[in-house]
């Protein structure tokens, strides 16, 4: 049954598609810019770590590639090493993914309401919201992902007047793959996704001649471009980079040992439907599961690449689609039943997961659907935009702090400036005081927040995780000096070889971290005199 607000919204989408697109990038970066610029959250543990890195650039780290120290140390050069620079490379980021998709779709397939409603998505998206204000790994990872979709698409289809489109494809597939290994190493697994493509379209006879050497040549030029430098870092460094990744996917550690575990699957299914929120989500399986049969069992009206943009999608597009959402999807659903698998490892998946949800309300759109379905979408649509300003302007809302999942990632300002003011009153010499923690998230705020952003260190004990920290060392040139040591709220005991270390050691004394005058969260920290040399050597505990 047609309805006709349904035609006449269509009708509206479809006179300035662009233009729709345009003010939605441009609302979604001013929200953005707003937000970061008004200090409603300092840098989480992850953004402090990264922008660290960029004090001693290298060819990667301990647990990501280089690229994100990259980013973040052009955008602090030019807005200083405030939040707003550390931020700026996420912000802009996150404008240019829809741009792409825009310009995937909307151009390259020529889809303009298809492109116009996945950008609407993304937008609301609690996840790329997310990726818009945290400069995170995924931010890059994410836009290397899309321009590797956008090459393998242009490579394996001919133009508008049936040519080939000659090798700028293969070029810039070489250049995104290797750009993605250096943001995540997870990039490695779309060779492999690359060639299942290739296979699908291969099988109905749709690839062009030479796109199977072509496309060998791109990936291997692709994988020397953003695998050697990593490769010649870990040679240098016992492989730690690549055993922090097996003992962080389960292969090895104790997490290897268990092959099967329900408990972790519950929290990972949440945070998924979370990220695509769970009306989205069920229209992305609908069409997902269409895209796969669409590229399996292709029929006449979508088996070539000219197919119009009101018919259903071509056997390339389907088959693209496809195969970057569901075999990722499934995969990290699968290992989720193994070992905890982070929300964030399926990320990219949802660049393909917006597509197909795209296409699918396009399609319902345009056909025209009941009053009852129309009601559910308008309902769906204004939910996901409430549920944006929402998380913009949540610090304007009397939220308990216990419900407030982001109360536990402030009060890193205060915690610096507080132990600035302990040096500069607790020690006979402030200009000889060092600050350290045992973990690396408080050792990488406090070198980020304590004025003047001096360096900081990490001390190893009692077996704790590896981080880039011990591969740095300790304050090799501080002998003599005294230092704060900073813990855990839930840590109010020494570390047995800090006495070791220092002629004397002090405290505990214990601060409670504030953000706007409110308490947040509370931390426990030392005065140690007199430090002798003795640097703890990390020869035990997890990768």
């Amino acid at each position: 049954m047609h309805s006709l607000p349904t035609s006449s919204f269509y009708e509206l989408l479809r006179r300035n598609p662009g233009r729709w697109a345009f003010l939605l990038i441009v609302v979604g970066f001013l929200l953005r810019l707003w937000f970061v610029a008004s200090g409603q959250l300092g840098l989480v543990q992850d953004e402090a770590q990264y922008w660290d890195w960029t004090r001693s650039l290298q060819l990667t780290y301990y647990s990501k590639g280089p690229l994100i120290a990259w980013i973040i140390r052009a955008c602090t050069l030019v807005l200083g090493d405030t939040e707003l620079g550390v931020r700026m490379g996420a912000i802009l980021g996150a404008a240019v993914f829809p741009g792409l998709v825009w310009l995937f779709v909307g151009v390259l397939w020529k889809r303009p309401v298809m492109a116009l409603l996945a950008v609407f998505l993304i937008t609301v998206s609690p996840l790329f919201q997310a990726l818009g204000i945290l400069m995170t790994t995924d931010n890059p990872f994410v836009i290397c992902w899309t321009l590797c979709m956008i090459a393998l698409y242009a490579a394996s289809t001919t133009d508008d007047d049936g040519r080939d489109r000659g090798l700028w494809p293969y070029a810039l597939l070489a250049l995104a793959y290797g750009m993605g290994i250096l943001a995540k190493y997870t990039m490695l697994g779309l060779a492999g996704l690359a060639v299942v493509y290739g296979l699908l379209l291969h099988r109905q006879g749709a690839l062009p001649r030479g796109f199977w050497p072509r496309l060998g040549a791109a990936l291997f030029v692709g994988a020397c471009l953003g695998f050697l430098p990593t490769l010649i870092w870990n040679m240098q460094n016992d492989f730690v980079g690549y055993k922090h990744v097996l003992h962080l996917i389960g292969v090895s550690g104790a997490a290897a040992k268990s092959s099967f575990r329900l408990s972790r699957v519950p929290e990972y299914i949440g945070s998924q439907l979370g990220f695509a929120l769970p009306w989205w989500f069920a229209l992305v399986v609908v069409a997902g599961w269409r895209a796969a049969w669409q590229a399996w069992r292709p029929t006449a009206t979508n088996s070539n690449g000219s197919t119009p943009a009101e018919a259903a999608l071509t056997l390339p597009q389907s088959a693209l689609l496809a195969v970057f959402f569901w075999p990722m999807t499934l995969f990290f659903l699968a290992w989720s039943f193994h070992t905890k698998v982070l929300a964030n490892w399926n990320t990219v998946s949802f660049v393909a997961a917006s597509l197909l949800c795209a296409h699918e309300l396009d399609r319902l759109l345009r056909r025209g659907v009941s009053l009852r379905a129309w009601t559910w979408l308008k309902t769906g649509a204004w939910a996901s935009v409430g549920l944006m300003f929402f998380l913009h302007l949540h610090q304007l809302f009397p939220i308990p702090p216990s419900l407030n999942p982001a109360h536990r990632l402030k009060g890193w300002e205060d915690l610096g400036r507080h132990m600035r003011e302990v040096a500069d009153t607790r020690f006979a010499d402030p200009s000889r005081v060092f600050f350290m923690s045992d973990v690396y998230d408080i050792t990488a705020e406090l070198a980020f927040y304590v004025p003047g952003q001096p360096r900081a260190y990490c001390l190893w004990w009692d077996g704790r995780r590896m981080n880039q920290y011990d591969l740095w060392g300790g304050p090799k040139d501080k002998l003599g000096w005294d230092a704060v040591l900073v813990l855990r709220g839930d840590s109010p005991g020494v570390p047995p070889i800090a006495t070791e270390m220092f002629d004397r050691v002090a405290g505990p004394y214990r601060h409670v971290a504030s953000f706007r005058g409110k308490p947040v969260r509370s931390f426990y920290y030392y005065l140690c005199m007199g430090y002798n040399g003795l640097w703890p050597k990390r020869d035990t505990g997890a990768f």
